[in-house]
This record gives C-alpha cells, sequence and structure tokens, in this order.
C-alpha cells in the first residue's frame, strides 16, 4: 500500500523514474501491484489522451455540428484513439514520457519467464480464472465502505429514473450480469476451508445457503457500479478508462473471495473522488471507527479452537 501510493503520488508529481522505481519495491511485495504501475503510466498516457481529445472536440465543434446518438460519443472515441495511435511523434511523445514504466514492465516479464509464471509458493492454489463476480463483490464493498458519497435518496432517484429512461439498456446489462453469476461464480477451497476470515461466514451462511441471493443482488449491484462510475464523473474519460482495465486485471483472475485484494483498488479510487462535505467525510470516519472497533473487539474476546488443535483461534480479515 505505502509504495503502491507512494508511487502514484510520484507519477502525479511527473517524477516518472522515482515514480517506476517504487512500482518496483511494491511489486517485490505483491507480484500483482505491477497492475498499479501500469496504472501509473496509465495515468501518464491518459493525461495526454485528454489534451488531445479536448483540442480535437473543439476543431470539430468549430467545423461540424455535433453527431447525436447513444454510441457516437463511444465512436467518436474509438476514431479519435485510432488516428492518435497512428502517429508516430504521438507514441514517440508518450514512450519519452514513461520509458521508467516500460522498463519496469520488462523486469517483470524477465522475472515471469525466470519464475516460471506470477506465483511465488503453492501454485495450485493460486491458479488464475474468469471470476466476473469478483466486480460485483468490489462495487458492493466499495458502496459499504463509501456510502455516504454513493448512497442518498437523490441517487437512488437517478438512477431509478435512468433505468426507466433507458429500460432496455439496463435489461441487457442485468441479463449479461445473471450471466456472468451463473457460470463464472467459483469458491476457492481456501474459503471453504478457514472458518477464522469473515467471507467464511458470508459465503456459507448467507450465499450458499439461499442459492438464488446470487441473482437477487444482482439490481445493487449494477446500481453499486453506477454510483461508483458517476462519482467519478468530473475525472476524464480516459482516467476511468484506465482506472476500471487496471481494476479489472487486479481482481478478476482472482478466485478467492478476499477483502483484502479490494483495499488497494478502493483506496486509489476514494483518493480520486471530489472532495465531499465535511459532514460526510465525519459519517466516513465513523464508519471506520465502528468498522475497526467491532473487529478489534472480536479479534480479541471472541476465540475459540478447532477440535484438532489447541491453539486459540481468532476471526480475522
Amino acid at each position: 500500500m505505502f509504495f503502491t501510493l507512494f508511487a502514484y503520488l510520484m507519477c502525479l508529481y511527473g517524477n516518472h523514474k522515482t515514480s517506476a522505481f517504487l512500482g518496483f519495491c511494491g511489486f517485490m511485495f505483491r507480484q500483482t501491484n505491477i497492475i498499479w504501475a501500469v496504472f501509473c503510466a496509465g495515468n501518464v498516457i491518459a493525461q495526454k489522451l485528454t489534451e488531445a481529445w479536448k483540442t480535437e472536440l473543439q476543431k470539430k465543434e468549430d467545423r461540424l455540428p455535433p453527431i447525436k446518438g447513444p454510441f457516437a460519443e463511444f465512436r467518436k472515441i474509438l476514431q479519435f484513439l485510432l488516428a492518435y495511435s497512428m502517429s508516430f511523434k504521438n507514441l514517440s511523445m508518450l514512450f519519452c514520457l514513461t520509458w521508467p514504466y516500460i522498463l519496469l514492465g520488462f523486469l517483470f516479464c524477465a522475472f515471469v519467464v525466470v519464475n516460471g509464471g506470477i506465483v511465488i509458493g503453492d501454485r495450485s492454489s493460486h491458479e488464475a480464472c474468469l471470476h466476473f463476480p469478483q466486480l460485483f463483490y468490489f462495487f458492493s464493498f466499495t458502496l459499504f465502505f463509501s456510502f455516504p458519497h454513493l448512497l442518498s435518496p437523490s441517487k437512488i432517484k437517478t438512477f431509478l429514473s435512468l433505468v426507466w429512461k433507458h429500460g432496455i439498456l439496463f435489461l441487457v446489462v442485468t441479463l449479461v450480469s445473471v450471466f456472468l453469476v451463473w457460470k463464472f461464480t467459483y469458491a476457492h477451497k481456501y474459503l471453504l476451508a478457514d472458518n477464522r476470515h469473515y467471507t467464511f461466514y458470508v459465503w456459507k451462511r448467507v450465499f450458499q445457503r439461499y442459492a438464488i441471493l446470487k441473482y437477487l443482488l444482482v439490481p445493487a449491484y449494477i446500481f453499486a457500479g453506477w454510483s461508483i462510475a458517476d462519482s467519478l464523473k468530473s475525472k476524464p474519460i480516459f482516467w476511468n478508462l484506465m482506472f476500471f482495465i487496471c481494476l479489472f486485471i487486479v481482481i478478476v483472475p482472482q478466485k478467492l473471495l478476499e477483502f483484502r485484494y479490494f483495499i488497494l483498488p478502493y483506496v486509489i479510487y476514494r483518493l480520486n473522488i471530489p472532495l465531499p462535505p465535511t459532514s460526510r467525510l465525519i459519517c466516513e470516519l465513523s464508519c471506520y471507527a465502528v468498522v475497526n472497533f467491532i473487529t478489534f473487539f472480536i479479534f480479541l474476546n471472541k476465540t475459540f479452537q478447532w477440535p484438532n488443535s489447541q491453539d486459540i483461534q481468532r476471526f480475522m480479515w
């Protein structure tokens, strides 16, 4: 966490050599942190793309009337990216800005070749898969811990009006989400074997007991995802693109449902939403304080023993 956030800070200050070095330090602690070094490089690229995109929009507004249609903006962005990437001048400029991160990427590739994979340790327990519902779990996690910013009557009203206005689109999103939950939900052996972790009880007493619940929660997942995206609308579209791509790469291949996997992308998300009113910050701080108090209280006082061991066991994240 420390090295990754420090790398991000140095990236924002434009000190990319230091940022890449700190990204390397973060990678030495956890190999998937290489994605957040890529995110730092993507942040630089997104900034340049945003500048060029604003210039392009200004030119088009001066020459042509705006194109209307539900997918017009998406089509324009794709055309812009294709044209931008075809320019050697643009690519060379981006290379000059991001070469420290590119070098780090080559070091990572060398590590993967020498190590025979990204995993260090028990590889049979860390197999990559397409665990798409991890995105839904992350959205829920983020909605819970940022509820003062993401959950309000006005937000819910706006969301419901959008559902009413774009009913077919939301129906398609819902059907696709239900399919992803149906076909790509996995339960790691660690999740089912270790009753010291809260996720064990969430899975065993909720999802396993009420199989239909994982489908009934899909509308809540969609609301959470929309609310998160809506809270980032002040950020440029290319920044959002980079963030959600990195988020996808970091958490979807993880078979194990583990809250700690969500903490780093959550903190990066939280740092990039607009500064909320003081009242919401106090509410957020109070929520964190309560969660920490309960967590420490349970850890210290609610101990138990396994039948085959005399060691004291404690509940933990």
